[in-house]
């Protein structure tokens, strides 16, 4: 179970943001609000990248609020991929994996991915060569390669074209399930909630 208890995130302009949450595994959440009210913020907060002003963050009853952002039990995809463009699209896939799963495991799951998503014919490819909506995929695609229980995904599907876009909703979906994942996604968009099933957690920002 992840458990946001209070989190509250400040902002240079005075104002800020509070969220309080609770979401079992298997469970999706959609993050939602108006462009610059702090969703993606929200997000780096959790993984590390940013401190929060207050409150805890707690995994099966555990804080993880003071670990280092390797340490905690979540993967994130960065709303820009960040994948490392001289690297094939494969190698950015099961560069992380690499280190908790034997090399079959990881190949035959990479495979099995990468084909729900359309990208097993640019697996060879060099990242940098790939079109923004495959690099996309790829980003996704190595975020679902974790063993991270936690799953955080910052606007996803926003290069994908209608097909490949269901093809992805319907794949962090199965994932989710299948895994029992906690699943936190930042979207603008009402059918991604609807195609995934997802709680809704409106931000918006307030006075502090």
């Amino acid at each position: 179970m992840l458990d946001l208890k209070h989190i509250t995130i400040a902002f240079p302009e005075g104002d800020g943001i509070r969220c309080d949450l609770t979401l079992s595994a298997g469970e999706i959440c959609a993050i939602t609000g108006p462009s610059g009210v702090g969703k993606s913020t929200l997000l780096l907060s959790l993984a590390g990248f940013r401190d929060v002003t207050s409150g805890d963050m707690l995994w099966q009853g555990t804080s993880f609020a003071n670990q280092a952002v390797w340490d905690r039990p979540l993967s994130l995809l960065f709303q820009s991929d960040n994948l490392f463009g001289h690297l094939t699209a494969a190698r950015n896939i099961t560069l992380a994996a690499e280190k908790t799963a034997k090399k079959h495991e990881i190949i035959a799951k990479m495979q099995e991915i990468t084909s729900q998503l359309g990208i097993s014919d640019v697996l060879d490819k060099p990242a940098s060569a790939l079109s923004g909506g495959q690099q996309q995929r790829v980003g996704l695609a190595r975020s679902l390669m974790s063993d991270k229980p936690i799953l955080l995904l910052d606007e996803p599907f926003s290069a994908l074209d209608k097909a490949n876009r269901q093809r992805a909703l319907q794949l962090v979906k199965e994932i989710t399930n299948a895994h029992q994942l906690t699943t936190l996604i930042v979207t603008h968009d009402e059918d991604d909630i609807s195609g995934l099933g997802a709680r809704s957690l409106p931000l918006q920002r307030q006075a502090l």
